[in-house]
C-alpha cells in the first residue's frame, strides 16, 4: 500500500516599508521589486502595496517583513512578522518632539 504524503507549501515573505499606519492594527506596506522590460531590456523598479495585520505597532517609515496568511478582512491577506528597522526622524522633527 502506498502512503500519501502531504507537504505544506511555504508562505510567501516580502520585505517593505510602512507607508500608512493610521488604522487600528493595520498598516500599508510598499514592496519594491526589479523587473526587466521585455523589449528594451532595461531594469525598472515596480512598487506594490499590501495591507497587513500589525500586532507589533509598526509606524510609518519602518522596514518590516510581511508573510502571507489567511484572509483577515476584505483587503488584508498579509501580516507583519517582524520589524527590521525603525524609521529615523529628521533632526527638526525630533527637536520639536523633544520640546513637547
Amino acid at each position: 500500500m502506498t502512503e500519501k504524503t502531504t507537504t505544506k507549501g511555504r508562505r510567501q515573505e516580502r520585505v517593505g516599508v510602512v507607508v500608512k499606519a493610521k488604522m487600528k492594527k493595520t498598516v500599508v506596506v510598499a514592496v519594491e521589486r526589479l523587473v526587466r522590460h521585455d523589449v528594451y531590456r532595461k531594469t525598472i523598479k515596480r512598487t506594490s502595496t499590501f495591507m497587513a495585520h500589525d500586532e507589533m505597532g509598526a509606524e510609518r517609515g519602518d522596514r518590516v517583513r510581511i508573510v502571507e496568511t489567511r484572509p483577515l478582512s476584505k483587503n488584508k491577506r498579509w501580516r507583519v512578522t517582524e520589524i527590521l528597522g525603525k524609521a529615523t526622524l529628521p533632526e527638526e522633527t525630533a527637536a520639536e518632539l523633544a520640546q513637547l
